[in-house]
Parts: structure tokens; C-alpha cells; sequence
């Protein structure tokens, strides 16, 4: 999966034996190339390119262990690609996935994630928005996620392998192992509650089974980019945990989930927030809230 950071130009995206197609891209534009086909990237400006890519590539290399089969294999995965026109298109397929209680929106091109319009999630915070996108048929994923100044996230667990990037604003993220309960500061774990400031261009990866929190400290809203494993596109889940599919992260821990409420979570984390605040001159806008 790939995401154009900086100048912009056009992919050219081809099956082994047939016609070339090409689309063009800009900074923070979003794409990936299907399975098992060819591509090649063309600079289209006068300045350098840069971006970001996440790849599975060791994954597979690691369970076949044949480099030729890797590298040479001539299958052509049509049922993810086939050369039509306008795959790479702006999807215009959104849906809400009442298993998951997730927002999808299948497309094969983002023009510009900075920019692209996402759907109300209040579950995951006050003034949540998230978009999962699934993208060229992967098993790779990911989701857009927008919040205003002032506000944070609820925290939440699940499996290792998500990539975050900070797209807008600035702020912190805290994490903690889930063995340290949903109260790390009340329990006298403060210590091993990790907090890393992020900003556009930041990136980071939450460990397995830790909890992590995002923050907006910033003036302005908060946007990041999240790529991990999980889609449901018929495909077996082999590295996201479960809980992930069934759509814990969007359900309390009082309720079996992985998601604190802000009545359950530590009452340091808001006082915290609300210094940090204070340094950089924007109101908090959180909702109060009833402690349980």
C-alpha cells in the first residue's frame, strides 16, 4: 500500500502479458498495486517524490522461502484484477458493516487522504469520525480517523501490525499493556504508561494487546492513517486477532470489548489532557462525564 507524502506523477499498473493502465496521483494520494502484478511509478513534477509503503512482502517471502517463486511467479490473480477500465477510479461503494459496527468504503484510489470525506463514529470518541477503506482486493487494510482540537479518543487494545501516520494536527498518544488494567495512574503503574508526542508525518505502531489512546492538542482537527490486517473480503483472518473482526474495538470493556468508556477510564488521563491543553492555548472540548 502506498502513500504519495510529497510531489506527484502517475503508476503505471500492468498483468503479465497485458495492456498497461495508468493513473495519476499527487501528495497524499493512496493506492496499491494488486496482487502479483506489475507496476512501475513515474515522477510527473519537477521536484523529488516522496512516500510511504507498507508491504507484506516478508511475510510471504519467509513462508515460501523460494526467492524464484517470489520474484518470477507468472499467476495472474484475476479475481483481484483483470485490466478493467476505471479500476482505479475513486470507489464510490460506502457502507455501514453492522457485524463490526464499522463505516467501509471499498475503493482502488484515495485522490487525497488529507481531504477525503469520512463517517461519524461517536463510539470511538467525541467528535469521532472513521472511514475503513479496503483497497485492490488486500488482505492489507486500513481506516482514516478525524477528530477535533480539543478532544481525544477513547483508549482500545487489539492485535500487533497496525501503522499509524499522523496526517493532521499535532498532539500525543499514550500506551499501556493491558495488564495494567484499565487504570494504569490509580493502580501506581503511571510509570509504565508510555506517552509519544506525534505531529504530520509522525509514525507509530502499537504493540500487541496495548492499549493506546490518541490525543489533539492541536489547533485545528486531527486526521491519522491507520494500515493493518483485518479486512473481510473473503479472506481468512490469520494475524488480526478476532476480537478485532467482531468488532471489540468498538465495544466497552464492561461489555466484553476492548474499549474504555470515557466514565471507566483513568481520571489522571483527562487531568493530564487538560495541562497539556493549557500549554498550547486550545480549549478543551471534551464532554463531561459521570464516573462509574
Amino acid at each position: 500500500m502506498i502513500c504519495t507524502l510529497e510531489g506527484q506523477g502517475a503508476t503505471e499498473i500492468w498483468q503479465e502479458g497485458g495492456k498497461k493502465q495508468m493513473f495519476e496521483w499527487g501528495p497524499w494520494s493512496l493506492f496499491s498495486p494488486p496482487l502479483n502484478s506489475w507496476h512501475r511509478l513515474v515522477n510527473g513534477g519537477k521536484e523529488p517524490v516522496k512516500f510511504i509503503a507498507n508491504t507484506n512482502a516478508p511475510l510471504f517471502m519467509n513462508a515460501a522461502r523460494d526467492m524464484d517463486f517470489i520474484f518470477n511467479c507468472p499467476y495472474v490473480f484475476a479475481n483481484r484484477y483483470a485490466g478493467e477500465e476505471n479500476y482505479f477510479a475513486v470507489g464510490k461503494n460506502r457502507y455501514h458493516r453492522d457485524s463490526s459496527h464499522t463505516n467501509v468504503w471499498e475503493t482502488n484510489f484515495i485522490p487525497n487522504v488529507r481531504e477525503a470525506g469520512l463517517d461519524q463514529q461517536e463510539v470511538k470518541g467525541s467528535g469521532v469520525n472513521i472511514t475503513q477503506f479496503e483497497i485492490s482486493g488486500n488482505s492489507l487494510i486500513g481506516h482514516l480517523s478525524e477528530w477535533p482540537e480539543g478532544r481525544y479518543h477513547k483508549a482500545h487494545y487489539h492485535g500487533p501490525g497496525a501503522l499509524l501516520l499522523g496526517l493532521e494536527s499535532n498532539g500525543y498518544a499514550l500506551m499501556w499493556s493491558k495488564d495494567l488494567t484499565s487504570q494504569p495512574y490509580t493502580n501506581g503503574h503511571g510509570e509504565l504508561v508510555m506517552e509519544m508526542e506525534w505531529t504530520v508525518g509522525s509514525i507509530y505502531s502499537p504493540m500487541d494487546n496495548w492499549y493506546h489512546q490518541h490525543f489533539n492538542t492541536g489547533p485545528r482537527a486531527a486526521r491519522h492513517l491507520a494500515v493493518r490486517y483485518g479486512g473481510e473480503r473473503g479472506h481468512a483472518d490469520m494475524t488480526t486477532s478476532a476480537r478485532l473482526r467482531r468488532g471489540a474495538t468498538m465495544t466497552s470493556i464492561t461489555e466484553g470489548g476492548t474499549l474504555i468508556n470515557y466514565e471507566n477510564e483513568d481520571p489522571e488521563i483527562r487531568t493530564r489532557f487538560e495541562a497539556a491543553l493549557k500549554k498550547t492555548g486550545v480549549a478543551c472540548q471534551m464532554p463531561p462525564v459521570k464516573r462509574n
